[in-house]
C-alpha cells in the first residue's frame, strides 16, 4: 500500500511539474508572437513619421531589457517550483509559495507590457491608435476564436 501512495504521489507531481513548465512557456511565448505581430504593424502599415519611429525605436529598446530579465525570472520561479514539487511530494506549503510567486511573475510581465503597449500606442494620432487597438485586440482574442 505504501508503494502505490508513493508511486500516486510522484505521478502528481510529476503532473504539476509538467504544468507549471506548460504554463510557463505559454507566458513567455505567447507575447513574443504577438509582439511581433505589432511591431509589423507599427513599422509597416501605419506610416509613422520619423519622429514617431524614433520614439517608439526608443520605447521598444527600453522594454526589451525588462521583458528579459522578467522572463529569465519566470524561468527561476519554473525552476523554484519544480524543486518545491521534488522536495515536497504534494501541493505543500514550498510548492503554494512557488506557484504563488510564479503569478506574481507573470502579473509583472503581463503589466508591464501592457505599460510598454500603452506608451507606443500614446506616440500614434488617432487613424493610427484605431489601427493598432484593432491589432492589439486581435492579438488577445487570436485563441478564442
Amino acid at each position: 500500500m505504501p508503494s502505490r501512495r508513493m508511486l500516486l504521489v510522484g505521478l502528481i507531481a510529476f503532473a504539476a511539474a509538467i504544468a507549471g513548465v506548460f504554463v510557463g512557456r505559454m507566458v513567455t511565448q505567447t507575447p513574443r508572437a504577438s509582439e511581433t505581430e505589432l511591431h509589423a504593424l507599427l513599422h509597416s502599415q501605419l506610416d509613422l513619421t520619423a519622429q514617431q519611429e524614433a520614439r517608439i525605436e526608443r520605447i521598444e529598446a527600453d522594454f526589451t531589457g525588462r521583458r528579459h530579465a522578467l522572463e529569465k525570472e519566470m524561468r527561476a520561479a519554473n525552476m523554484r517550483l519544480a524543486q518545491a514539487i521534488e522536495a515536497e511530494h504534494g501541493y505543500g506549503p514550498r510548492v503554494t509559495e512557488a506557484i504563488d510567486h510564479s503569478h506574481q511573475v507573470m502579473g509583472t510581465l503581463q503589466k508591464e507590457t501592457l505599460e510598454h503597449l500603452f506608451a507606443m500606442r500614446a506616440v500614434l494620432d488617432r487613424d493610427q491608435a484605431r489601427m493598432f487597438d484593432k491589432s492589439v485586440v486581435k492579438a488577445l482574442t487570436a485563441d478564442a476564436r
